[in-house]
Order: structure tokens, then sequence, then C-alpha cells
């Protein structure tokens, strides 16, 4: 478990999917999400997704849950049009959680989970209109390698 300025990372779980949930239904509230956030939708495509990497809670010292960031292995022709074997990365934090190094303790495990696991580079998908996402990913060493219809793709090169 990874600590950062009073948040663990740690690796989820099934039972975590309630919270997580909830953190998700508040971005959708906050207009920062327009995507399912129900339960079954986070445990099939974040918690247990099949071609999952890793997917990693941030939490605070009571175990309020900050943050989620999954990373699942791309398969070939994806709807995406990432190429395949890359990371494909989702990162979502609290509104409540801020600048608090959420973000960046979440993107440490995941990195690590990503060189473990062989995956040569990761993609984020960020709408164009989002420019915090696009700041978040910037900040992290991502890099901007392609445009397609009204998003920005950021690259992150993994050294094998």
């Amino acid at each position: 478990m990874a600590e950062t300025a009073l948040v663990s990372i740690r690796r989820a779980v099934p039972a975590d999917a309630p919270a997580l949930s909830r953190l998700l239904q508040d971005l959708v509230a906050a207009g920062k999400r327009s995507v399912r956030s129900d339960e079954e939708f986070v445990l099939t495509h974040y918690v247990q997704n099949p071609e999952g990497v890793c997917c990693f809670v941030a939490e605070d010292a009571d175990g309020t849950l900050l943050g989620l960031q999954s990373m699942k292995r791309t398969l070939e022709g994806n709807a995406y049009g990432t190429p395949g074997g890359w990371g494909f990365i989702g990162t979502h934090v609290s509104p409540k959680a801020a600048r608090r190094g959420v973000g960046a303790g979440l993107f440490r495990a995941t990195r690590e989970a990503a060189l473990r696991a062989g995956v040569p580079a990761i993609e984020a998908y960020i709408g164009a209109a989002n420019s915090e996402g696009q700041g978040y990913y910037e900040a992290m060493g991502f890099r901007t390698w392609r445009t397609p219809d009204g998003s920005v793709c950021k690259r992150y090169d993994l050294d094998l």
C-alpha cells in the first residue's frame, strides 16, 4: 500500500463498489461525468474487468474513498482506436479531494502495475473540453499524440 499526504492507495475490491458508485455519481452531479455510475458498472468496467491490469482506490484515514484509477489492456480493433496491447487508463477523483495528491498517488501505483504487466504505453482518452483532465495527465507525464472526434488522446510511454 502506498501513502501520499494522508491518502492511502490500495487495490479495489468488490466491496468498494457501493462507495465508488457514489463517488462517480458525485462526479455526474458536478458535471464531470456523463456515463453510467451504478454498482454493476463499477464492478464490470473497473474492479472486475476481465481485461483489467489494475484498479486502485485512494482512501483517507477514515476509509472514505477519494478516487479511482483503472487500467485495462486494450484489444486489437477496440472502439477507441488505441493500439492493441497498450494500457487504457481512467481516473476519477472526488470533487471533495482535489489538490490532495490523490491523482498522483493513484498514478504511481498504476505505473508500477503497468511495468509489471509489460504494458508498453498507456493512453488516456479525454474530452477536448476537459481541460482539468488534460492538465492532470500532462502533469503525470502524458503527451498529446492524437485528437480524434473532439477528444484528446494522451500517451505515456513506459521504459520496459
